[in-house]
C-alpha cells in the first residue's frame, strides 16, 4: 500500500465509523411482515435461511452468539458482519471493510473482482478476517468486536490467483495458511496449498507452501476450491467444494498429519432434494454440542443463498443433511427442527430491506457499486429523504451501458424470491440530461424514472441487454412519456420465475404497468440487485475514471434526487 493510499484508506475508514454505527433496524424495516421469513412458526425452520445474496458464507460461534461474513466483491463497503441468536435470523451489524484496497483501482466498478471468499475466526481474545482479492493477494484484518472496528487490511501475501484463505492455529503454537488458486490469474486450479504462517499472520514463513490436495489427481474432480480448515480428535479436516458453484458438491478430506496424506469423501451433494450445488461454507458447534453446516446455493439471478444443514459425525466424518439410502451421501433438507428452541430470546431479526430514511446514516443492507465518499449523497438535507446527488461518467460509458461502469448506484441484495420494491422519487435540476430512478441492476437491467428534457420532465422505462451476459449490454429506451411534474411513485414486482414487471403512479395509490417485462440477470459472480440512482448525462468526466474522492457536483442545492419511503413488501399473489 503505497502512502496515498494508506492516508486516504485510514480517513475513509474514520468517517465510516462515524457515521456506520452499530444501531437498531427498526428505522429500516418499516413493514411488519418481513420479504423471507426462515421460521416456521412451529419448532422448525425452511432453508434457505437468507434467501440473499451472502455468497460464501463463513461462520463461527463465540459464547451465545454467532458470526457471519461473505463475499462482497466489488460492493463498498465490504465485508458485511451478521450476527444471530439462535443461527437461523440474521442482522447486519456493520461492514469490516470501509472502501476496497487499493483504494485508485476501485474507483469505478470493477465487476466480479475485489473482495472473494473469506475466512472468518476468533482467536487470541479478537476476531480475524481473512479475505483475498483474487488480483492483488490475501490480507488480514483484526477487531475486538465483531462490528469494529476493523483494522486496516493488512497484505499478507502478495500474489495473483491466491483465492479462499482459511488459517488454523495449533496447540503446538504453530500457524497456518491453506488457500485455493483461481485458473484466470494463476494459470491453474483445483489444487489446495498449505503455507506456515506467523501466528500473529503478519508474513507466511515459507515462499512455495506444500501442495496437500490435489483435485487432478481425483476421479471427476474439477474447481477444488473454497477450502476451511478445521482440527477435532487430532484428524485435521479439510472442507472444501468442487465441481462449480451451480452443480458441484461438499467433499471432506481428513488426516492425522496436517501436512498429509489426505483421504476423501464426498459428503454433500443435491441427490435427490431441489438444492442445487450445496456447497462452501462453515461447520459450526452449536451452544448445546450439535452439529451445523452453513452453505450457499447459486439461484442465478437470486445470486447465493445460504442454506443450513444439520451434521453428526460418524467414523470420524461429517455426516450432512440427511443420508441417502443409496449412495450414502449426505443431502440438503428442506425443513428441519430449529438450532436453538429457547423462549426468552427478544433480539431476533432478519437483514431488513425497507427503508424509510428516517435516520443519519444508511441502513446497513445498502452498498454502492464501488469505492464511494460522503459527497454523493445527504440523509439530512431534507428530512425522511435520501438525496443523490449526480456524478459525471465518461463519454465512452454514456454511449452504450451508462450504469455498468456508474459507481454512484446505492444497491441491495434481492431479499426473497417474489416481492415488491417501491419508491417515491422527486427529481430537481435545471440540466438536460440529469436522470434518476429504481433499477434491477445485474450485467443486464432495467430501470424507471425521470429525465430532464428542454422544458419538461420525461418518465422513461429503460432496459440493457445483449445475446449474452458475456457481452456488454446496449442500453435503450423501451416507453418514455411526458409527464407534468418530475415527482413520481416507482415499483418493480419480481415474481418467483424472476420476471419483473415495472409501475409507475403519479399519487402513489393506482399503479400503471409497463407491458414489457424484464428478465432479471446476474451480475458478475453476484446476483441482480435492486438500487436507486441519479446521474448525470450532461457532463462528462475529462478523465478515464470518475474521481471519487472529489465530486464532480459536490452537494449541488439546485440539481438533486430525493427518495422517500423505499418499501420492500412481500409479493402475495405469487
Amino acid at each position: 500500500m503505497n502512502c496515498f493510499d494508506k492516508a486516504l484508506y485510514c480517513l475513509l475508514s474514520s468517517v465510516f465509523l462515524l457515521v456506520q454505527p452499530v444501531h437498531a433496524q427498526h428505522h429500516q424495516q418499516a413493514d411488519s411482515k418481513p420479504v423471507w421469513e426462515p421460521d416456521l412458526g412451529n419448532g422448525r425452520y425452511r432453508n434457505p435461511i437468507i434467501h440473499a445474496d451472502y455468497s460464501d458464507p463463513d461462520v463461527i460461534r463465540v459464547g451465545k452468539h454467532y458470526y457471519m461474513t461473505a463475499s462482497s466483491f466489488n460492493s463498498a463497503p465490504g465485508l458485511p458482519l451478521l450476527q444471530s441468536e439462535d443461527m437461523i435470523h440474521w442482522r447486519i451489524v456493520g461492514h469490516a471493510l470501509p472502501n476496497l484496497m487499493p483504494a485508485e483501482n476501485f474507483r469505478t466498478p470493477q465487476h466480479g473482482k475485489g473482495v472473494w471468499a473469506p475466512s472468518l475466526r476468533f482467536h487470541d481474545g479478537k476476531f480475524w478476517i481473512f479475505y483475498p482479492d483474487p488480483d492483488f493477494g490475501i490480507y488480514v484484518m483484526t477487531a475486538k468486536e465483531f462490528a469494529g472496528p476493523w483494522s486496516t487490511p493488512h497484505l499478507l501475501v502478495a500474489g495473483k490467483g491466491l483465492i479462499d484463505p482459511t488459517p488454523l492455529w495449533d496447540e503446538d503454537g504453530k500457524a497456518w495458511l491453506l488457500h485455493a488458486w483461481a485458473k484466470s490469474r494463476a494459470g491453474f486450479n483445483n489444487q489446495l496449498t498449505l503455507r506456515a504462517m506467523a501466528p500473529d499472520a503478519s508474513k507466511l514463513l515459507d515462499d512455495e507452501g506444500t501442495l496437500v490436495v490435489d483435485g487432478n489427481q481425483l476421479p471427476g474432480y474439477k474447481t477444488l476450491e473454497g477450502p476451511k480448515l478445521y482440527k477435532r480428535n487430532a484428524w485435521y479436516y479439510i472442507f472444501a467444494p468442487a465441481g462449480g458453484v451451480e452443480f458441484g458438491w461438499q467433499s471432506v478430506f481428513r488426516a492425522k498429519n496436517i501436512l498429509g496424506p489426505y483421504e476423501e469423501k464426498i459428503v454433500l451433494a443435491q441427490g435427490d432434494s431441489k438444492t442445487n450445488g450445496p456447497h462452501q461454507g462453515a461447520w459450526v458447534t452449536a451452544e448445546d454440542g450439535r452439529d451445523w453446516f452453513y452453505h450457499f446455493q447459486d439461484k442465478r439471478a437470486y445470486g447465493r443463498i445460504v442454506h443450513l444443514q444439520p451434521m453428526q459425525w460418524k467414523d470420524d466424518w461429517p455426516v450432512m443433511g440427511k443420508m441417502h439410502p443409496t449412495t450414502g451421501i449426505g443431502e440438503p433438507v428442506d425443513t428441519w427442527e430449529k438450532p436453538v428452541l429457547e423462549s426468552h430470546l427478544t433480539n431476533l431479526a432478519n437483514p431488513p430491506s425497507s427503508d424509510d430514511f428516517s435516520s443519519p446514516t444508511l441502513g446497513l443492507q445498502w452498498q454502492w457499486n464501488a469505492n464511494w465518499n460522503s459527497d454523493w449523497y445527504s440523509l439530512t438535507a431534507n428530512r425522511n429523504h435520501l438525496r443523490l446527488y449526480p456524478q459525471a461518467l465518461t463519454a465512452s460509458a454514456l454511449a452504450s451501458s451508462p450504469l455498468i461502469d456508474y459507481p454512484a448506484i446505492l444497491l441491495q441484495k434481492l431479499p426473497a424470491p417474489a416481492f415488491n420494491a417501491s419508491v417515491k422519487l422527486k427529481l430537481n435540476t435545471h440540466i438536460n440530461g440529469d436522470r434518476a430512478g429504481l433499477v434491477l441492476y445485474g450485467l443486464h437491467y432495467a430501470w424507471i424514472g425521470v429525465e430532464k428534457h428542454q422544458d419538461h420532465y420525461l418518465l422513461q422505462y429503460r432496459t440493457c441487454t445483449s445475446a449474452n451476459l458475456n457481452l456488454r449490454c446496449q442500453e435503450k429506451i423501451v416507453h418514455s412519456k411526458i409527464i407534468k411534474r418530475a415527482e413520481i411513485h416507482l415499483k418493480i414486482a419480481l415474481n418467483s420465475a424472476g420476471m419483473a414487471q415495472f409501475y409507475y403512479s403519479e399519487q402513489g395509490e393506482h399503479f400503471t404497468a409497463f407491458d414489457t417485462e424484464f428478465n432479471a440477470a446476474p451480475g458478475r459472480w453476484v446476483g441482480a440487485k435492486v438500487g436507486l440512482f441519479h446521474m448525470s448525462t450532461s457532463d462528462v468526466a475529462s478523465s478515464t475514471l470518475v474521481d471519487n474522492t472529489n465530486s464532480n457536483q459536490a452537494k449541488s442545492t439546485n440539481r438533486f434526487a430525493d427518495f422517500a419511503d423505499f418499501r420492500m413488501r412481500p409479493k402475495t399473489n405469487d
